[in-house]
């Protein structure tokens, strides 16, 4: 039988690949972007006692109920709003389900959805599911910043979605208000919604704060922002994330949802609402962790080594340029590296649609000192 894909060009994400030939080649994994610490032993408690006690059924579909309340508590202290958890808060299989949700949600076929050409490689895969196209906004390294003049330029009748990510991956950049302003100004007046992917919200350097939709009174009126608590709490395994919007649009995700995953794991959810309860302020851990010397010296380690760092401001990742030790591509060097140095890392290029030569490597900095 011949079989016409829906996606003949997607192949599997170079995460997938470069951890896969880590693994063969016995290598230190500074590729794909999990921490490998342990979590909170509170945290583990907690779902000792969650699945001791018998939570093991179904969860809502929404979400549990105590996680989001205790999720909208932690909305509120970080971004001075309240938020129904009823209405506006869905708990998804991590960020990434979020996203797929969200953009199912609103793109239909022929519609427009502008992206960074520097981006997470999950939300184009979704646009074409859906039916519809993505426009690509350059980000020019090193600054990888949103021109806005280009944004507008590429409106058109069909655009329906913006997707932003500050902090963002893999650039490690930052948007400002003066970035949510912009944009808020771009898509007045026009049926364009926003999807905000902020899973490193707590993960910024040098003192900043992370500028969120949901502070900003125009955009939260018309986006989706998508968190992940997998990031928050050094958790990635547990998969665990959620979204917020206006009931509307969180009426239409849900749709989706529910025929996505419908709920997701019981114990896991009791057991963040247990935690979060417990220790209203553990959600920042992030920030304390990469306040570490390790974090703030990977910079100064790296120079001089001809590994030369990006400045970064947020994530936890850390962009290197190689060009004093190599001209090869970024794929053909971080494939040497695994080889010769035993060391993965992820080439930028994947992240581009048509990715212009380059000399640099993303390095997650997430690991044990």
């Amino acid at each position: 039988m011949l079989f016409d894909s829906k996606l003949p060009d997607v192949g599997t994400t170079i995460f997938t690949v470069m951890s896969r030939r880590a693994l063969e080649e016995h290598a230190v994994n500074l590729g794909q972007g999990f921490p490998d610490y342990p979590v909170d032993p509170r945290l583990s408690q907690a779902l000792i006692e969650t699945i001791a006690e018998g939570r093991n059924q179904y969860a809502p579909m929404e979400g549990v109920v105590d996680l989001r309340a205790a999720i909208a508590n932690k909305l509120q202290a970080s971004y001075a709003g309240r938020f129904d958890p009823e209405s506006e808060i869905t708990v998804t299989c991590g960020g990434t389900e979020a996203l797929y949700d969200s953009i199912q949600a609103v793109v239909r076929a022929g519609d427009e959805v502008i992206i960074s050409i520097t981006s997470y490689d999950a939300y184009e895969p979704a646009v074409r599911l859906a039916g519809g196209r993505c426009v690509r906004i350059p980000l020019a390294p090193p600054a990888f910043r949103f021109d806005w003049d280009i944004v507008r330029s590429a409106l058109s009748d069909r655009t329906r979605l913006i997707i932003i990510n500050s902090p963002q991956n893999p650039s490690c950049t930052v948007a400002g208000s003066d970035d949510l302003d912009a944009l808020a100004a771009l898509v007045r007046g026009r049926p364009i919604s926003i999807l905000a992917d902020e899973v490193y919200e707590h993960v910024l350097y040098d003192g900043r704060r992370h500028a969120s939709v949901l502070a900003h009174p125009e955009l939260r009126a018309r986006s989706f922002a998508v968190f992940s608590f997998g990031k928050t709490l050094h958790a990635t395994g547990w998969r665990v994330g959620y979204c917020v919007a206006p009931p509307a649009m969180t009426r239409e995700l849900r749709k989706v949802h529910q025929f996505n995953t419908f709920s997701i794991a019981s114990p896991l959810q009791y057991a963040i609402a247990r935690y979060l309860s417990r220790f209203p302020d553990a959600w920042m851990g992030p920030c304390r962790i990469f306040s570490r010397p390790s974090a703030i010296c990977w910079p100064e380690l790296l120079r001089g080594t001809g590994f030369e760092p990006v400045p970064a401001a947020g994530t936890y990742f850390q962009l290197v340029d190689y060009s004093a030790l190599s001209a090869s591509g970024d794929t053909d060097f971080a494939d040497r590296l695994i080889r010769e140095a035993k060391v993965a890392t992820i080439p930028l290029s994947p992240f581009y649609a048509a990715a212009p030569p380059m000399t640099l490597l993303r390095l997650c900095i997430a690991k044990r000192e």
